[in-house]
């Protein structure tokens, strides 16, 4: 029995009954249903992540183009063949991390880690994945845990996913898997601290559904961290947003976090995720 359904997930039931609205038969969501298609007539497994996941598991619905799709770093290639022989153009936009495919205006996102370097997709997503139908298909989704993972990271000045994370919270708090939460975040659970800290300051009267064992872990690892300062001069800002730390690791001599051991990224990665800032910025009509 998949993770999600074991636990009884009702807060997503909730969510998905009174929020969720009846897909309709767009373009996109017929885009959407070919991608799929091609992808589980090759056998490639992937999950369903991204805003349709924040609708269900959150009940905040935007609406966007985007369709996210995870998948094992290790079938990037095998998924871009399939869509490339679906008629897809496809190209690995940044080869750390993602991958598109598009047929004229619509495209998808084809994701195995974050910008970052980290959150690496792996047989742990799969397993830990609930089932769901769109547009007549049984698919899979990422489970609350990796998408609060996953989004926890990104602080940058125009996006900042903060608030998908308090709505998942809000819903789903009583049912995560909070060791499994923790444990994820490995050596960033300070960023996790973060969040937990702002949920409980942007709804006080749910505060008390985030374990206090786990703010007390949390807390304690930061009174002991507190007392001692770190021995390298490292920016870990970085991992947060790609442009705003930049000064700190180009002109006043702190480190790149980004180029640690644990982080998949290497000068490249971070060369070529760097020059595409100007080209996104001209793209949402913001001067570079």
């Amino acid at each position: 029995m998949d993770h999600a359904r074991a636990m009884g997930f009702d807060c997503v039931m909730v969510v998905m009954t009174a929020k969720r609205a009846v897909p309709t038969k767009s373009k996109s969501n017929r885009f959407h249903r070919r991608s799929m298609i091609a992808l589980q007539d090759a056998n490639i497994p992937f999950l369903i992540g991204g805003a349709y996941v924040v609708e269900v598991y959150g009940g905040i619905s935007r609406r966007s183009k985007d369709f996210d799709l995870y998948v094992r770093p290790n079938h990037i290639d095998r998924a871009m063949d399939a869509l490339a022989r679906a008629g897809y153009k496809t190209k690995k936009t940044f080869p750390h991390w993602l991958a598109k495919a598009g047929r004229g205006r619509d495209y998808i996102d084809l994701i195995f880690r974050a910008g970052n370097g980290l959150c690496e997709v792996d047989d742990s997503w799969f397993e830990r994945a609930r089932d769901d139908e769109l547009e007549g298909l049984h698919v899979k989704l990422c489970a609350p845990e990796e998408m609060i993972w996953m989004k926890a990271y990104i602080m940058e000045r125009e996006r900042f996913d903060g608030a998908d994370i308090a709505h998942i919270l809000r819903s789903c708090a009583e049912k995560i898997e909070w060791p499994h939460l923790v444990r994820r975040f490995g050596p960033d659970w300070p960023v996790l601290l973060t969040h937990l800290v702002l949920f409980g300051y942007i709804y006080p009267s749910e505060r008390t559904k985030i374990p206090t064992a786990i703010m007390d872990d949390l807390i304690a690892r930061l009174r002991r961290e507190v007392s001692s300062a770190g021995r390298k001069r490292l920016c870990r800002g970085t991992l947060l947003s790609r442009k705003q730390y930049l000064v700190d690791v180009e002109e006043w001599g702190f480190r790149d976090a980004r180029l640690e051991q644990r982080v998949h990224m290497d000068a490249k990665d971070i060369a070529r995720w760097t020059k595409a800032i100007a080209k996104e910025e001209i793209a949402r009509g913001k001067p570079a």
